[in-house]
């Protein structure tokens, strides 16, 4: 794929939520955005919604857990100025006695081994941008952990360490890594995915909290931090709602 003028921003997970959230918003800043995600109907009606609006936008099917379609997608790409490393999810809330192993490897690969895949086919390109930066979404659960969720801690525990890890490695080079980390975020789908459809439990997550983060108030945090002049490098920005003072401290009201 080639394209000239705007900065590229590929956006992983776009189908819904925040990656949704981001591509919008990247674009409306004059990106370019490639839309990456699985679900080929959600991400060309997508596309089609953003140049409909006038912006610039391409939908590219894509499942960063398979590491060869991942390659063969960076090589269509001729640059990359930004990357947003979005997709992930979590799946239960088991306790360790108790948890899953395929659900722990399953969230190991999309937010963790996903990450990878993505981040070193592009990052050649990123780095001859000159002028790149790779975005990670984590979680406020790579910081801390909580009780049913070792599974999904430990997979963005392995997100946030590759983000510090890169930033290490690549110093000097032109690209700037950025990790995003959103606490209590109601979207359409993480929690229903979360509990595999059970619309109840999903529901108790919020229950309430007057005003959980929606996945435009983390699409702006990425935005900003992506639009910072090239010298400034946001290395972690925490982001929860109001009533959210920690995983485990969460004001719900009567």
């Amino acid at each position: 794929m080639s394209v000239a003028g705007s900065p590229i921003a590929v956006v992983t997970g776009a189908s819904s939520g925040i990656g949704a959230a981001t591509a919008r918003q990247l674009a409306a800043a004059g990106h370019h955005v490639v839309l990456a995600a699985r679900r080929k109907d959600r991400i060309e009606a997508l596309a089609a919604e953003l140049v409909a609006a006038g912006h610039q936008a391409t939908a590219h099917p894509l499942d960063v857990t398979d590491r060869a379609a991942v390659q063969a997608f960076a090589a269509g790409l001729d640059r990359c100025d930004v990357l947003v490393n979005n997709a992930g999810g979590a799946l239960g809330a088991d306790p360790v006695a108790t948890g899953d192993p395929e659900d722990w490897r399953t969230m190991y690969e999309t937010n963790v081994l996903g990450v990878l895949h993505v981040t070193q086919a592009l990052l050649p390109a990123l780095t001859a941008s000159g002028d790149g930066t790779v975005v990670i979404v984590s979680s406020t659960a790579g910081h801390a952990t909580y009780e049913g969720g070792a599974g999904y801690v430990a997979a963005k525990n392995g997100a946030r360490v590759l983000a510090e890890t890169l930033r290490l490695e690549i110093v000097g080079t032109p690209v700037r890594v950025v990790e995003i980390a959103p606490g209590m975020v109601r979207t359409e789908e993480f929690a229903t995915t979360r509990f595999r459809g059970d619309a109840e439990k999903a529901a108790k997550v919020y229950a309430g909290v007057a005003a959980p983060l929606t996945a435009d108030d983390v699409a702006d945090t990425i935005t900003w931090a992506v639009t910072r002049p090239s010298h400034v490098n946001i290395d972690l920005l925490v982001v929860r709602p109001r009533a959210q003072a920690s995983n485990a401290k969460v004001h719900r009201e009567q």
